[in-house]
């Protein structure tokens, strides 16, 4: 990516930034779109007819870029806060009955379990945790989930590409799987995936995927602002999926304006007002990103820079990567000899390198980006040879 491109990032400019996952910089275009909407806002009156027709138009036109982007239709999309609130549309819009099974896999992150653990305590759902962490190197994680499923099963929670490893999972065969179960209920196994790592760097065609529903963000690798995310849902999986929390973005009302049931796209799972500049930010960096190439391009770039980490951090004895093939997309973990994972982080952050740690399992987490260059690799791969020569 040239000097020129990678300029556009204003954080990018005094740091070697490597944690796209937690969240990614915002182009300056986006924060001048974000800030020039809320002034224009302010001006014309915040609650008028005009500032309501923008916010409409510019919620369908968030909806459609980001279903662009996803390989869907736009009503098939809600925008939402974040990837966890996605995760809580599907978990709490089943209709659970005492008995019914839950399929999650052991690489889930802490809000998800927390969810779940929560429908285990209300709802007496049974959860079959997924032994797919040890699948990293294997690549057979569709034989061990396909293992985990019974005719008790209702949901498959997993994420596409998993936030601890890198792993990405092969997502429109472990749906494949799920159909081939018949079910107590009748109704197919549904497929939940959290999409917090795999939007913004995988090429998707969710309607070919089949996968029921897709919770994801905008502030990860999509490099857009904090508080706009997303969810899809199947329009075949829509009609059993309720809206757990209802306001007046989800619902359609009659001429008194009295409420007559939820809307029929995915809009129904929407609430109530929102901070509409934010939408603006995320559809200028989604441009932005855009305008340097396809998803497909992206995406390679993405793998390239990845495998020159994972290549120079296997040079370093004291150094090991949890794959053992070069990564699948833009997450390197990798452990140290020492095991003072924290202690590198803090190093590498008080010279100006940014990665971070992951509990389980115990290691550190660098995640290159198509906007990633040479010469911050080198830079991080530098400060970890210092590190672990002078431990």
């Amino acid at each position: 990516m040239s000097q020129q491109q990678r300029q556009q990032f204003p954080a990018l400019s005094n740091k070697t930034y490597l944690n796209y996952g937690g969240q990614g910089p915002l182009p300056q275009t986006a924060i001048n779109a974000i800030r020039q909407a809320y002034e224009w806002v302010q001006r014309i009156g915040p609650f008028s007819a005009q500032a309501n027709a923008w916010a409409q138009d510019c919620a369908n036109q968030t909806r459609q870029a980001i279903a662009e982007e996803l390989g869907v239709t736009a009503d098939t999309i809600a925008l939402t806060e974040d990837v966890t609130v996605g995760c809580n549309i599907a978990l709490w819009g089943i209709d659970w009955q005492r008995g019914d099974r839950l399929v999650m896999t052991d690489c889930e992150h802490p809000g998800v379990v927390a969810t779940v653990q929560e429908l285990q305590y209300r709802f007496g759902v049974e959860v079959d945790l997924c032994p797919v962490q040890a699948t990293l190197n294997t690549n057979n994680a569709v034989e061990v989930i396909a293992e985990a499923l019974t005719a008790n099963t209702r949901l498959v929670v997993l994420s596409h590409i998993l936030w601890n490893t890198g792993q990405v999972l092969p997502l429109k065969e472990i749906v494949a799987a799920c159909r081939q179960v018949s079910t107590r209920s009748g109704e197919p196994i549904r497929v939940l995936a959290d999409a917090a790592q795999s939007v913004g760097v995988l090429p998707l065609a969710l309607a070919d995927s089949g996968v029921d529903y897709y919770a994801f963000t905008g502030h990860k690798w999509l490099c857009g602002p904090a508080g706009v995310g997303g969810f899809y849902c199947h329009p075949e999986a829509m009609a059993s999926l309720r809206p757990t929390f209802i306001g007046w973005r989800g619902i359609t009302m009659d001429a008194t304006g009295n409420p007559t049931g939820p809307k029929a796209n995915a809009q129904r799972y929407e609430i109530a007002t929102s901070a509409y500049p934010l939408y603006m930010g995320l559809r200028e960096a989604i441009a932005v990103h855009r305008r340097w190439g396809t998803a497909q391009a992206r995406y390679e770039q993405i793998c390239r820079q990845s495998q020159r980490l994972w290549e120079g951090l296997r040079e370093i004895p004291q150094v090991s990567c949890l794959r053992t093939a070069p990564p699948e997309a833009g997450l390197v973990s990798f452990v140290l000899e020492s095991a003072d994972h924290k202690g590198l982080v803090q190093f590498l952050q008080q010279h100006g390198v940014m990665v971070r740690t992951i509990l389980d399992p115990s290691c550190v987490r660098a995640c290159v980006h198509y906007v990633s260059d040479e010469p911050e690799i080198e830079r991080l791969l530098q400060h970890i040879r210092r590190f672990v020569e002078s431990s």
